[in-house]
């Protein structure tokens, strides 16, 4: 008789495909039902960064005090769910450790050279896709 694995015993990898499946549907359904009501400014994805933020916050801190929280549980709500979901949450929490930390150069480089190069990378982008483009 065959067993059925468990999320304990189931590949990182595999893990993280599934949440990331997960975190990419959530932000879709629920960027576009709050972009839906307010054109004009990007609150959808303001408003899902945000809760990503939040949620990752709450399971990289519980996961330190609790432990029926198993990395593979970690693994599949962090990288999985919540990395496709928004990838500001993982931005959110590094900043704000480097603050615990008292660690206010690395901190204040980490949130101008991220929002500096994400930015830059835009441009870049757009400047690929320019040229690109018939």
């Amino acid at each position: 008789m065959k067993t059925r694995p468990t999320v304990e015993k189931m590949n990182p990898l595999i893990l993280v495909a599934l949440g990331g499946v997960v975190g990419a549907v959530l932000r879709y359904l629920i960027s576009t039902s709050v972009q839906s009501g307010f054109p004009g400014f990007p609150y959808g994805t303001l408003f899902v960064n945000f809760t990503g933020t939040v949620a990752l916050g709450a399971v990289m801190y519980l996961s330190e005090s609790y432990a029926g929280l198993t990395p593979e549980a970690r693994i599949f709500l962090t990288i999985g769910v919540l990395g496709a979901y928004t990838t500001m949450s993982t931005f959110g929490y590094e900043s704000f450790r480097l603050l615990e930390q008292g660690d206010n150069v690395r901190f204040a480089l980490n949130v101008l050279g991220t929002n500096s190069l994400v930015i830059a990378g835009i441009w870049v982008g757009r400047i690929i896709a320019q040229r690109l483009s018939p």
